[in-house]
């Protein structure tokens, strides 16, 4: 995949898009749609087998979530709004002129306004792609699993 593509489904934070909850082109979107369509008019269902089952108690919940995922309309950070609450990147790569913050001269900065956690996958991965390249950093990436 080249580099312009790529852009479409990397954020400036190096996260990807397409695997986020909140997309609406993503995995978590389509399989929540598809599992609403398998599971129909399940309510009912749920109703009795939580007479023997309890976890079905909370079907309603997991349906209530599910619809959610299903409503995704997030077209990636680049193409709309980032979700995350007040985040520094979303304004700052504008501004930088930058495609992802490991080609900005004040990389690694404290704009950020991620949590903790967050903050140190946004390290380690912008300085795997500044090191093996955002090709090949996309590449080792595409298949693994954006909640770790």
């Amino acid at each position: 995949m080249d580099y312009k593509d790529i852009l479409n489904i990397l954020a400036p934070c190096g996260l990807n898009c397409q695997k986020c909850c909140f997309n609406s082109n993503g995995d978590i979107r389509r399989f929540s749609v598809s599992l609403q369509n398998l599971l129909n008019s399940f309510d009912r269902y749920a109703r009795r087998f939580s007479n023997f089952l309890p976890v079905f108690y909370q079907y309603p919940s997991f349906k209530e979530l599910l619809s959610y995922f299903a409503r995704a309309d997030c077209k990636g950070c680049r193409k709309g709004t980032c979700k995350y609450p007040n985040c520094g990147v979303f304004k700052c790569y504008k501004q930088k002129g930058v495609s992802f913050c490991f080609q900005c001269d004040e990389f690694p900065c404290d704009r950020t306004n991620l949590d903790p956690d967050l903050k140190r996958r946004w390290l380690q991965m912008n300085k795997r792609m500044k090191r093996i390249g955002v090709e090949a950093y996309f590449e080792e990436t595409k298949d693994l699993p954006r909640y770790k």
